[in-house]
Formats: structure tokens, sequence, C-alpha cells
């Protein structure tokens, strides 16, 4: 890589840094062209060498926050078992990195759509993130036999809206009051679309096979008799 390739880079690399930093500490309510410039540690004219606009610095940041909150949620359940617990462990980790980080909260789902002109795909990836980032423990369920495969998109769509909404209401009006409340609803909201989902033992799973309690098998051989 050339000198000059590389001083770009580490430019570009300023004030990308210095974006994320303010969203993650005040929001989007601190940016500007001169308010990153400041915190890069250069001009605006500068800034505008390496960048169209302050909408092409935060698409940029978006990219990284999504990769963030996937690793974050990667780190939290890398130890743990998979299946239901690990799924639902999963989802809770996806709404604490909104919550430890209010500004790409508001970033990702307050901002108007129109701030990401010609950026579709990262929209998409916005609004799918929590189903992408929770991808494989989904598939392990399915593969499992644990939920059936044609349960999963709804219940998909129920977990997103219902997430983002607990989410909304905690960080803009403080509803419920407390983090521990909040934690208790989702809590108590995943387990209300999630278990039923799952197959009772001595029921037939999606592979055929029978799963009888050994209390069944007792009594049909005493009929038997």
């Amino acid at each position: 890589m050339k000198n000059k390739e590389i001083q770009e880079q580490r430019m570009r690399g300023y004030f990308i840094q210095a974006t994320k930093d303010m969203l993650k500490g005040e929001g989007l309510k601190s940016i500007s062209v001169r308010s990153i410039a400041d915190r890069a540690g250069y001009s605006y004219t500068t800034m505008y060498s390496y960048f169209k606009d302050v909408s092409d610095l935060i698409f940029l940041c978006v990219n990284d926050f999504y990769e963030e909150c996937r690793q974050h949620v990667k780190d939290q359940t890398k130890k743990r078992e998979k299946g239901i617990k690990s799924l639902k462990f999963a989802i809770k980790a996806y709404a604490d990195f909104f919550i430890q980080y209010p500004g790409i909260f508001e970033l990702f789902f307050i901002e108007k759509v129109e701030n990401f002109k010609d950026k579709k795909a990262i929209i998409d990836q916005i609004n799918f993130s929590l189903d992408s980032i929770c991808e494989e423990e989904w598939n392990y369920c399915v593969t499992k036999g644990i939920i059936r495969a044609e349960n999963v998109e709804l219940m998909k769509s129920q977990i997103r809206h219902m997430v983002l909404g607990l989410l909304l209401l905690y960080l803009n009006r403080r509803m419920p009051p407390s983090y521990t409340e909040f934690a208790s609803q989702l809590n108590m909201q995943l387990n209300a679309i999630i278990d039923p989902a799952v197959p009772e033992k001595g029921t037939i799973t999606p592979s055929g096979n029978l799963a009888v309690k050994n209390s069944l098998i007792s009594i049909n051989i005493g009929n038997n008799k």
C-alpha cells in the first residue's frame, strides 16, 4: 500500500472514530460537520476531502455498529449450551447492547429513513438485525426439532417488534422505570412467544421421532394386558 493510501485510510479513520464516539456518547443531536471535525482534531474542510457529507460518515458508522452488536451477542452466548435458553439469552444480549448505547438505537431505529438515501441494503440490515444476529441460534433450534420451521418467521416478527417496542419505551420514556423491570418484562414476553412453540415431550417432532414418557409407556402396557 502506498504512503498516500495509508495516509488517506488513517485520516478517514480519525473522522469515522470521532463520529462513532459522539453517536455512542451523545447521540444524533451532537452530530454536525463542525462537531465531528473538532472531535477528530481537523478542520471541516479537511473532512470534505475524504467524505461526501455527514450522512456518508454516518452510513459507515452503521456498518461498524452492526458488527459491534453482532460481536457483543456472540461473546455473551459463546459459552452457553445451544438451545432455547441460548436463543433467549442472545435476544436479551441484543437488547442490552442498545441499552448500553442508546445513541446507536436512535441512529438505527429513530433516524429518518431518507437520511440513508440510496442505502437500501443498510436499511434492511438494520430492520432485520435482530433476526440475522440471532440466526445461528434459530437454525440450531430448527435443526434439532426444538422449534418447528413453519413457526420461525412469525416468531421472529413477533419478537422483533416486541423487543424494539420495549426498547423504545424504556429508552425514551423510562417505562418501565428501572432496568430490572425492563429485563423482567422482556423475559416474560420471550417466554410467552417462544415456549408455546416448543414441542412437549410425548409429541412427534419434525423429524418424525416419537418421544414417549415412561409414564405413558406404563399406561399403554397396562391397557394391553
